[in-house]
């Protein structure tokens, strides 16, 4: 069965589905990594410098001595399946159309990367080859930003419409506040402290933003805290016990504070000795949560004298995530 496309049922005029995540290259080696970085770092929403200035470092520079450098990153992470959020994702997919197609619905489900494999272009084509009449897009981050998001949705737009699909398309907005994705989050959470016991405070890490995209009014830093102070009701925890950072800081430039692996090396001086981290802004583990969080941000806390650290893995393919995905999915399918 083909994994990136799930069928249920073959009548004519069905709903397609389409997920979207980021990306991630398709081997742990430099050509591969160079082969996405590219791609993922040509796009001008997220790189905001002028082209001109950042196409020559970019294929200069960066190209030539970044790859290699993240190939055991990549490596110390890989799954036997593949890249852990490729992984994830496809879980994600076929969970979601076992879901709904136990609810009674005649869709097909289509997994897509905004860079690399499987492409917008190659999900499309599997959708428009079963005869979908409308898509339904879900851009797989629970919080809005221009460059995870707007850029997602303006991608499948014109693909669609070099396609022939453009008048069939609707999208699910940001879901940092849906019950089904907290309720699933928050779950997650109370199910690993209900086996291992809670942490002295609990530090919810987002992926970091510039500031000046922020400054023009992306509401991105608003949705990440709303998100965090939400899980935190859930949780019944008071407001000392949590903490929101914000992490992958790339450039001189000034970023969302604080900053993640500052805030993990000061901890240990301010008392905690048992911290918990989760990472809310990702639905799929990924060499920022896997490795920058659970390797790298480990060592920092432990070497600055903490005593125990703990990632809690995040949605991947938790069942309660899987049953809110398709709640998202049928109530976009309702009102699209």
């Amino acid at each position: 069965m083909d994994i990136d496309a799930q069928s249920h049922r073959t009548a004519s005029g069905c709903t397609g589905v389409l997920l979207v995540n980021l990306g991630t290259p398709e081997a742990p080696t430099a050509q591969a990594i160079r082969d996405y970085l590219a791609e993922f770092l040509s796009d001008r929403y997220v790189v905001g410098l002028p082209r001109l200035l950042w196409l020559p470092i970019l294929y200069g520079a960066v190209l030539r001595n970044r790859p290699a450098r993240l190939v055991p990153r990549y490596a110390g992470i890989w799954m036997d399946e593949g890249s852990p959020l490729l992984v994830y994702s496809r879980r994600q997919a076929a969970g979601l159309a076992q879901r709904l197609a136990a609810r009674g619905l005649d869709v097909e489900v289509a997994l897509a990367m905004r860079y690399g494999r499987p492409s917008i272009e190659q999900a499309l084509a599997q959708l428009k080859a079963r005869g979908c009449e409308r898509i339904l897009t879900v851009p797989m981050y629970p919080q809005y930003t221009a460059s995870t998001t707007t850029t997602a949705v303006e991608a499948v737009t014109a693909q669609a419409e070099r396609m022939g699909l453009a008048g069939r398309l609707n999208f699910v907005g940001p879901f940092y506040d849906q019950p089904g994705y907290l309720d699933a989050q928050a779950g997650l959470i109370s199910r690993y402290w209900q086996e291992h016991g809670r942490p002295d405070k609990l530090l919810m890490s987002f992926h970091g933003l510039p500031r000046r995209v922020v400054d023009r009014g992306d509401p991105y830093y608003r949705h990440c805290l709303e998100t965090a102070d939400l899980l935190r009701r859930r949780l019944d925890l008071a407001e000392n016990q949590v903490e929101v950072s914000f992490q992958s800081r790339f450039g001189a430039g000034r970023w969302l504070e604080p900053y993640t692996l500052p805030r993990l090396q000061a901890l240990p001086g301010e008392g905690v000795a048992a911290l918990d981290v989760v990472c809310p802004g990702f639905v799929a583990d990924c060499l920022e949560t896997l490795e920058e969080i659970n390797q790298l941000g480990r060592e920092a806390f432990l070497a600055a004298g903490g005593r125990q650290f703990r990632y809690i893995p995040t949605l991947n393919d938790d069942p309660a995530w899987l049953e809110g995905l398709a709640g998202l999915v049928e109530e976009g399918l309702r009102t699209s």
